[in-house]
């Protein structure tokens, strides 16, 4: 489980890099995995914070994603992954924007959403901006 945040200020969208295991670096929603016990509103709220350093304020839920990855393991196993994503609309209500350290993302920025086709991204970032522009009233998109 994991929650995250859509935040959009003056037609620019705020993205956190997300580092891979490999290295390689892919942007995508501030936001994370949820700590045992902790409500997914708390989540994207500290997530936000620990990537981005602003204090971002949830103030819509945009739906739930849920996706499924099959992967190899060491010695032939297969790792069958599931997870729910739940994605908020976010609005900064303070602090000042800085990069993570020592933590799955490397830098935080705020990119124009005419540029986000352009950028390396993880699927993500796609469905959040259509969850928050379509608004779907079940929370799923089509």
């Amino acid at each position: 489980m994991a929650a995250y945040a859509v935040c959009v200020r003056d037609g620019s969208v705020l993205l956190a890099r997300w580092v891979a295991g490999d290295g390689s670096k892919r942007w995508t929603l501030p936001g994370g995995g949820m700590d045992h016990g902790e409500d997914p509103y708390d989540t994207v709220i500290r997530e936000a914070d620990e990537e981005t350093g602003y204090a971002v304020e949830p103030v819509a839920l945009l739906g739930v994603d849920s996706l499924r990855r099959r992967y190899p393991r060491r010695l032939g196993a297969v790792a069958d992954f599931h997870g729910v994503r739940i994605v908020y609309e976010g609005r900064v209500t303070g602090g000042t924007l800085r990069h993570e350290t020592s933590g799955s993302t490397d830098q935080a920025a705020w990119h124009p959403l005419t540029d986000v086709p352009t950028l390396d991204r993880v699927s993500l970032v796609d469905i959040g901006l259509a969850l928050w522009q379509a608004r779907p009233p079940t929370g799923h998109l089509p």
